[in-house]
C-alpha cells in the first residue's frame, strides 16, 4: 500500500509538471476575458446564461468564462486552477470532455430552472469538478483517484455549502446544477469509459 501511495503521489507532481502551461492557459482565459469585459463597460456579460430565454441559450458555454467583478474571478481561480490540475492527470482528452459535459448540463440545468437574472461564473463548472473528483473515489478506486478526491474533500469541501441560497446575487442554482452535471459526468464516465 505504501508502495502504491508513492507510486501515485509521483504520478500527481510529475503530472502536475507536465500540464503547468495546460493550467496557466485555463487561468489566463477567463482573466483575459474579465479585463477585455471591464474595458467594454462590462458588456460582455450579456452573454451570460438568461434563464429561459433564447438570447440566453449561447450562455451555457459562454458563462464559464464571465466573472462580475475582481472577487468573483479571484475567489474562482484558486479551485479552478488546482481541480482543473487533478482532472487533467486523466489527460487533456479526459479534462476536455468532462469540461464540456459538465458545463453542457450545469448551463443546461441553469437556463431551464434557475431564478430570473444574469448567472456568470465558473463556479458551477468548479463544482462539477469538485463533485466528479468525489465520485471518482467510488468510480476508479485507484489510488490516485482516492488521494484527489480525498484532497478535494479536505481543501475544498466549502464548495458543498454553496447549493444552498445564501448570499444575494450568487447563484446558488449554478452550485446546485453542477453538482449534478459533475455527478452524472461521474457515472457517463463510467458507463462510457471516458
Amino acid at each position: 500500500m505504501l508502495e502504491q501511495l508513492n507510486t501515485s503521489l509521483s504520478i500527481i507532481i510529475i503530472e502536475t509538471k507536465i500540464n503547468a502551461e495546460i493550467l496557466g492557459y485555463i487561468l489566463l482565459i477567463p482573466w483575459l476575458i474579465f479585463f477585455i469585459s471591464n474595458l467594454t463597460g462590462k458588456r460582455l456579460l450579456v452573454f451570460g446564461i438568461t434563464p429561459r430565454k433564447l438570447y440566453g441559450l449561447p450562455g451555457i458555454f459562454l458563462a464559464p468564462f464571465l466573472h462580475a467583478n475582481f472577487n468573483h474571478i479571484f475567489f474562482n481561480s484558486i479551485p479552478l486552477l488546482v481541480l482543473s490540475n487533478f482532472l487533467l492527470i486523466n489527460g487533456l482528452s479526459y479534462y476536455i470532455h468532462v469540461t464540456l459535459i459538465i458545463t453542457f448540463i450545469s448551463g443546461f440545468l441553469i437556463w431551464c430552472f434557475a431564478k430570473p437574472g444574469l448567472h456568470v461564473g465558473a463556479s458551477a463548472v468548479i463544482t462539477g469538478y469538485w463533485a466528479l473528483l468525489v465520485f471518482d473515489i467510488y468510480n476508479e478506486g485507484t489510488m490516485t483517484a482516492i488521494i484527489l478526491g480525498v484532497l478535494s474533500l479536505y481543501y475544498f469541501a466549502g464548495i458543498f455549502l454553496g447549493i444552498f441560497p445564501s448570499k444575494k446575487g450568487v447563484s446558488w442554482e449554478g452550485h446546485l446544477f453542477g453538482l449534478i452535471a459533475g455527478i452524472a459526468t461521474g457515472y457517463l464516465s463510467m458507463m462510457y469509459h471516458l
